[in-house]
């Protein structure tokens, strides 16, 4: 499985046909969703990338991956999606995403949930995990994106 597998972060929950400058589905921007079939490589690469270090700042602070092989292992038994050269706390999400409501020891997937979280059910952590990285996404636009939308606007 390459980065070609999943051409797109799209997960067909999209938001920003309702007017949401952040899709709460795969939290790109609204110009990036509108626009995404017309970029480059690079530009396809720097969302991406984008996106990676986001879901990899909230992932950590929530799970420790400490067998990686075992955990791709386990995504690719199940037939889970995922990007193989992306960080493993994006391929732990994906089965957190995938599996909540069915892992009962994500210690045999490779990873634990952190101390603070251990009393947390699966859907409980996936759903605040997604509100995280949402709030991220979104924190991100308003800081370095609408104010560039603005000045276009007002021709600055």
């Amino acid at each position: 499985m390459s980065n070609q597998t999943i051409k797109t972060p799209c997960i067909g929950l999209c938001s920003t046909v309702y007017g949401d400058l952040v899709c709460r589905g795969c939290k790109r921007f609204h110009h990036e969703v509108i626009n995404w079939n017309g970029y480059d490589e690079e530009a396809k690469r720097a969302v991406w990338l984008r996106l990676e270090q986001l879901l990899v700042q909230v992932m950590t602070g929530k799970v420790e991956v400490f067998d990686r092989v075992t955990l791709r292992d386990q995504l690719l038994a199940r037939k889970i999606r995922f990007v193989p050269n992306q960080s493993e706390y994006c391929w732990a999400y994906q089965l957190i995403a995938r599996g909540a409501r069915v892992i009962n020891q994500l210690e045999l997937y490779g990873m634990v949930l952190l101390p603070e979280f251990r009393g947390w059910a699966l859907p409980e952590l996936r759903d605040a995990i997604d509100r995280e990285f949402f709030l991220l996404s979104e924190a991100h636009y308003q800081r370095y994106i609408a104010p560039g939308f603005l000045k276009e606007a007002f021709g600055e």
